[in-house]
């Protein structure tokens, strides 16, 4: 059975009934009165949610891509323009348009917005990481309704605190769906050098593509102290922070607590 998107004709009515017909219940949705190029980059999202390509793969190019929808080139080209200023492809010039990786250095601390006073996070190095725990429990009500799971599924809870210049700064709480990360270990995270949503990416075919976060001023605990090696009444910054995959699935709540004495958080608002 052919499963290819049916073809589109520039014409914005038919090409939202294409859409509606062609895009599953769990893949992402489009409104009917989307412009066209929404609904291409629609059905571009629905080929990397169900993995058509790859990670650092190459997608077909713009005409090929224009030749399977039956659209313009240009109505591609501005699907792709949205998807790459969301980190979600990335263009090389002279090469075409890959799928992005968590592995690439402008991506790679894409949800890190903790910065040195001097604003220049390679100055200080890649964070040195210290896997405290890696265990297997039932989700806790608040984090099962955050994962969307219930709370009889298991979960992974991974707690590492992240250093620069060897002095603590990020102690993090972090907890993954269990279903999707089984084989995930302490050791597996010690063992592996890359950003830990590489690891997510290669060796269990889960892409964050954004998060939300909520940020509060707080006072850490005796055991928090020790941990990052601060004395008692040191105020830090809480980040919570839901991870997101296609299609809006929730795939990681990361508690942070950070040192903010030779730091400070840096957020873009558009």
């Amino acid at each position: 059975m052919n499963t290819a998107p049916q073809p589109l004709i520039e014409n914005t009515s038919s090409a939202s009934d294409v859409v509606a017909t062609n895009v599953s219940t769990n893949a992402v949705q489009t409104p009917a009165f989307s412009p066209l190029y929404q609904q291409i980059k629609a059905l571009i999202l629905q080929s990397l949610q169900s993995g058509e390509w790859k990670p650092s793969a190459a997608i077909p190019s713009e005409m090929d891509l224009a030749a399977r929808f039956k659209v313009s080139q240009g109505t591609v080209r501005k699907a792709i323009d949205e998807l790459a200023a969301e980190n979600l492809l990335v263009r090389r010039q002279g090469k075409g348009t890959f799928v992005a990786t968590h592995a690439e250095q402008h991506v790679q601390y894409r949800f890190l917005r903790l910065f040195p006073d001097d604003g220049d996070l390679q100055s200080e190095g890649p964070a040195q990481r210290q896997i405290i725990d890696c265990k297997r429990v039932r989700a806790p009500s608040d984090v099962a309704k955050a994962l969307a799971i219930r709370q009889t599924e298991a979960v992974l809870q991974v707690r590492r605190v992240l250093s620069f210049a060897a002095i603590p700064t990020i102690l993090e709480d972090l907890w993954l769906p269990g279903a999707q990360f089984k084989g995930l270990t302490a050791e597996r995270l010690r063992a592996y050098h890359g950003p830990m949503y590489a690891l997510f990416e290669t060796e269990f075919g889960v892409r964050m593509v954004r998060a939300e976060e909520k940020i509060r001023a707080v006072l850490p605990d005796e055991e928090q102290c020790a941990l990052l090696k601060i004395k008692a009444q040191t105020p830090l910054l809480s980040v919570e922070r839901t991870a997101y995959t296609y299609n809006d699935a929730p795939m990681e709540l990361r508690r942070g607590l950070y040192l903010t004495d030779t730091h400070y958080y840096r957020n873009a608002l558009n």
